[in-house]
């Protein structure tokens, strides 16, 4: 069976084939559906000749995470980042925009311009120690601790219901609340916060890259290099228990916690059973996904060309909407995260046409359809978006959570991102993605860092197994390695 055994295929387990190959060890990786992928596919959803990311859409970890750096995955495949990262429709029929550039984006957000830049200046002049605070669990001494510090106070000033201090009007706090709100959870609080302070860092710092030819081009990386360190990949073939892939030396499981208790049986014990079956998951997305007869008519022209827009309004209109699906509600004004790939992307669509993604929070294992809500919402800030939309597709939360086993109940982050769920995932642990099993590792997202397609998972559970079972180092990623 190989001196290694990777079950399932998404970002992570990709992430530690990929390490454990190129140390030199026979490795084989088992995948239940028939693409790889897992949050990063990519399919034609609706019509072929139009590709959509499945989950995944924008990657603004592609060009910062430490495993892609070191994989180079910038030179592997063609990573584009469009003229404004992220922007934010306003109720006065303007935008906030966020440019790469820090200085643009402050001058461009007027009299809270300044403020913006104080927030977040001092982060992105250190975004590398930024992102090694974030890259890894928190029970450890960072490499760059002021870096932390200051991570650490910027998410006090916004993540308690004294954040609109800072600001005097609307736009600056719209646009770094519209960030806030990629995270699953309540608003404000200290987690959603970290999350999207880390998120606006990143679009002043590398970029939020959109993959050409969508995200499955990440993991078409990883498996090409994979197989050409000697790897196997097995798609269709669906692991019910350890034994299976045994006598592996090493496990490594991109599964949610209790996937591993299932395939585990009888050898975990009590304890640890306890904390995987218990293990808490968060609220869900339903998906909306369109076919364009062309751009969307935004009434800022800014936004057509931001790669992604967060529609909501102002601060508290977003927080009242993620509120209440904290509170098991459906807004009925619903806080719209939307990618426009086809900005950068022309291969996405036809010639004339466009694609375009887009996501409502809703409460764990919804069945409702919010596409006439995603729709109306975007219609507010866009009039005419209903006579451009040639057809769309709904995924509901139900469907999420069927199309992929770790999104249990449609919760994409793969668990609660609350202050606990950050440092118990799925236990409290220096080192969390080793099991009570020996050889056995969890890489999923539900171990630190987290959701995201980063790969970091994959490599901490990897570089762990490497040194536990075979008494090596992580060895090199990059050209010719």
């Amino acid at each position: 069976m190989g001196d290694v055994a990777v079950v399932g295929a998404g970002p992570n387990g990709l992430a530690a084939a990929v390490v454990m190959a190129r140390a030199g060890l026979d490795v084989r990786l088992y995948e239940a559906a028939e693409a790889i992928g897992g949050g990063s596919r990519t399919s034609e959803l609706l019509e072929p000749g139009y590709l959509y990311d499945v989950c995944s859409a924008v990657h603004p970890m592609a060009l910062a995470s430490p495993f892609f750096r070191a994989f180079e995955l910038s030179r592997r495949i063609d990573l584009r980042v469009p003229e404004v990262q992220h922007g934010t429709p306003l109720d006065t029929g303007g935008a906030a925009l966020a440019y790469q550039s820090l200085e643009r984006t402050v001058l461009e957000l007027g009299v809270d311009g300044e403020a913006y830049g104080r927030l977040l200046g001092p982060l992105v002049e250190r975004v590398n120690g930024v992102v090694d605070f974030t890259s890894n669990q928190l029970l450890r001494m960072p490499k760059d601790p002021v870096a932390a510090v200051l991570f650490g106070l910027a998410t006090l000033d916004q993540g308690t219901p004294l954040w609109s201090r800072r600001f005097r009007e609307e736009a600056a706090p719209a646009l770094l609340t519209g960030v806030m709100s990629h995270a699953l959870g309540s608003q404000p609080s200290l987690s959603s916060t970290g999350a999207g302070l880390l998120l606006s860092v990143l679009a002043h710092a590398e970029g939020w890259a959109i993959p050409v030819g969508g995200s499955m081009s990440i993991a078409t990386a990883m498996a090409d290099d994979l197989t050409a360190h000697g790897g196997t990949i097995h798609v269709g073939e669906r692991v019910d228990s350890l034994d299976q892939v045994r006598p592996a030396k090493a496990i490594l499981l991109d599964v949610a916690p209790p996937t591993l208790a299932r395939l585990g049986g009888t050898e975990v014990p009590d304890r640890y059973r306890r904390a995987l079956e218990t293990f808490r998951f968060g609220n869900a997305a339903c998906k909306v996904d369109f076919i364009l007869s062309g751009p969307v008519p935004w009434l800022d022209p800014g936004l057509a060309k931001a790669g992604t827009v967060h529609v909501g309004g102002s601060r508290l209109a977003m927080a009242e909407s993620e509120n209440l699906v904290d509170m098991g509600k459906h807004p009925a004004e619903p806080y719209v995260l939307v990618s426009q790939p086809s900005v950068v992307d022309p291969t996405r669509a036809p010639e004339g046409r466009q694609v375009l993604w887009s996501y409502c929070h809703v409460p764990a294992h919804s069945t409702v359809d919010m596409a006439e809500a995603v729709t109306a919402r975007i219609e507010q800030y866009a009039p005419g978006f209903r006579d451009v939309v040639v057809a769309s597709k709904t995924t509901t939360a139900a469907e999420l959570a069927a199309y992929n086993e770790n999104y249990v109940g449609g919760d994409f982050s793969a668990g609660l991102l609350d202050l606990r769920g950050l440092v118990q995932r799925p236990v409290v642990s220096n080192v969390p993605w080793r099991t009570p099993m020996p050889g056995v590792y969890l890489c999923s997202s539900s171990t630190p860092p987290g959701p995201g397609v980063t790969g970091m998972p994959g490599y901490h559970a990897a570089k762990h197994a490497l040194k536990d079972i075979f008494g090596a180092r992580v060895p090199g990623l990059g050209l010719g390695l």
